[in-house]
């Protein structure tokens, strides 16, 4: 049996794809979700693994899960901090509280997450950290000054963090999809949509597996020389 995983945001949309990936891998996974019951609950039923609720926008409630899920699974080897929100707006339009919202959830809960496991996995010499950021955190995008700020903030935080953990036997990386086919595309305005695709290069959106086996890869041995590092997955519309 492989260690113990938490994804945040893990039962829907990419998040879920990753929990699948790492379960696939011999992992024990626990699921964090905000409050999409229905979600959560189908996650146990189609996978059996755990799915923990929790608002990860807040300090302390971090805390308190990752205590939950040690206590109830064991030490934690890998954290994939995939959890986010959007609040879109022009900055002259956009109030505090959704600039507040989306760094909370975005970029803070990175910050909350990590310091609840980094000093298990510091003494036990392992641990696999996957930020899960975004190309509109490596090239900004109009009406995203909030989310495209926070994806940003995780790529210094995850070199940073690389170089604090290396050391220490623990990798730290970050992943950076494009766009995404995933039910909230698929919600999106169908010309939006095609002028979205005509910027990939590829000609086509991701598929959430994809962005999982990235995933998949870098927490596993196989990339135990990799760290600090910003992986794209955006079909080459954003090359860093």
């Amino acid at each position: 049996m492989g260690g113990v995983a938490i994804v945040t945001g893990g039962t829907r949309g990419i998040g879920l794809e990753i929990s699948k990936a790492l379960i696939a891998d011999d992992h024990k996974v626990a699921a964090i979700y905000a409050g999409n019951e229905t979600a959560a609950k189908a996650f146990r039923a189609d996978t059996g693994h755990e799915a923990f609720k929790a608002d990860v926008s807040d300090v302390d409630a971090c805390q308190a899960v990752v205590e939950k899920i040690i206590k109830k699974m064991g030490e934690v080897t890998i954290l994939v901090n995939n959890a986010g929100i959007t609040r879109d707006g022009m900055l002259h339009k956009m109030s505090a509280e959704d600039w507040s919202s989306v760094m909370d959830t975005n970029l803070t809960s990175c910050f909350s997450m990590c310091r609840a496991v980094i000093k298990g996995m510091r003494d036990n010499g392992y641990g696999r950290i996957v930020n899960v950021s975004s190309i509109n955190g490596q090239k900004g995008q109009l009406g995203q000054v909030n989310y495209s700020a926070a994806k940003a903030g995780m790529l210094g935080f995850t070199k940073a963090l690389a170089l604090e953990s290396a050391r220490k036997g623990i990798t730290v990386n970050a992943v950076c999809p494009g766009y995404i086919k995933t039910d909230m595309t698929e919600g999106m305005d169908s010309a939006v949509l095609e002028s979205i695709i005509k910027q990939i290069p590829a000609g086509r959106m991701g598929k959430p597996n994809e962005i999982a086996d990235l995933v998949s890869f870098l927490t596993s041995d196989k990339a135990s020389f990799i760290t600090g590092a910003t992986m794209s997955a955006n079909g080459g519309q954003y090359m860093a």
